[in-house]
């Protein structure tokens, strides 16, 4: 069995959509736990309205999606957890997928699979992974860092499946951060436990702010409490390929300033990124770019 953990806070026009791809999974033996964050709209009710036995709603205060997935982890009645965020989809074989890989590495508690993304517009796009130590459809990732650092993130929120002791060891999801607590998440699973992965894209990311072209919903805290945890993991544990991802996560929020105007802001994270990493050429240019005069900056 797998309990499917679904964080809701005011998505009532798309919990539903949400709910029905998973129950079409072709793997059938899963229980929903959905958990209200505080919902003041109608998203409680949209999910009333879903008539499965196998969906149970958990009801908390607006805490935060960190939060709210920690309770679902809790309120799980199974060892394998898969999270999905109530705006996004999956697949039909998403779960079988998941669980193929569960069956086939055992030594294994992380298990993620491919995505893709779909814009506001409804156009769809491919993550580009580079770097997987596999030729084959699946096998074991190695090198989570080294693939992290020059790809989209190779785990997301909701291509991941993990076994309910793991993800409890590492204290489950950082609350009190607002960006960037998965990436932290995932990057403290990987320092101690193997990731079992598949190529198979069987997540649907709904995403906007994403492309260079729009500008970004956010704007980065302005205490990096998630490059300080990242530094502190590379510090305790020297994971091969960490510092290289401490960079990656510097250009990130680099870029995000830079496309809000935010000059100085993005200058400082080209450079620190440049300590963890000085072969990072983009750093490079995104320094150039915030040198440049506004009327011929590219965007």
């Amino acid at each position: 069995m797998i309990s499917v953990v679904i964080p809701l806070y005011n998505k009532a026009h798309q919990i539903a959509n949400t709910l029905y791809s998973v129950l079409k999974q072709t793997f059938r033996n899963f229980e929903i736990v959905v958990v209200d964050d505080g919902s003041t709209d109608n998203s409680v009710q949209e999910v009333e309205k879903v008539n499965d036995i196998r969906i149970r709603i958990i009801h908390q205060k607006n805490a935060g999606v960190s939060a709210a997935r920690n309770k679902g982890i809790e309120e799980a009645r199974y060892n394998l957890i898969a999270f999905l965020d109530a705006d996004d989809e999956w697949k039909p074989e998403y779960l079988e997928t998941q669980y193929n890989l569960f069956l086939k590495y055992p030594q294994c508690n992380v298990y993620a699979c491919g995505y893709e993304f779909c814009n506001s517009n409804g156009t769809v796009s491919n993550t580009i992974i580079r770097k997987l130590p596999f030729q084959e459809e699946d096998g074991v990732l190695t090198n989570y860092f080294e693939v992290a650092s020059c790809s989209h993130p190779p785990i997301c929120s909701i291509s991941i499946m993990v076994k309910k002791e793991a993800i409890q060891a590492i204290g489950g999801f950082p609350v009190g951060i607002k960006s960037g607590e998965d990436l932290l998440t995932w990057a403290r699973l990987a320092v101690h436990n193997e990731i079992a992965y598949s190529r198979k894209i069987m997540a649907i990311f709904h995403v906007e702010g994403y492309n260079v072209s729009e500008k970004p919903k956010r704007i980065p805290a302005e205490q990096d409490l998630v490059g300080n945890e990242l530094s502190a993991l590379w510090y305790l544990y020297h994971p091969s390929y960490m510092k290289q991802y401490i960079s990656h996560w510097h250009k990130m929020r680099s870029s995000i300033y830079m496309r809000l105007n935010m000059r100085r802001k993005s200058m400082n994270e080209a450079l620190k990124g440049l300590k963890y990493s000085p072969l990072n050429y983009k750093l490079y240019l995104y320094i150039f770019l915030d040198l440049l005069p506004t009327k011929i900056r590219p965007f």
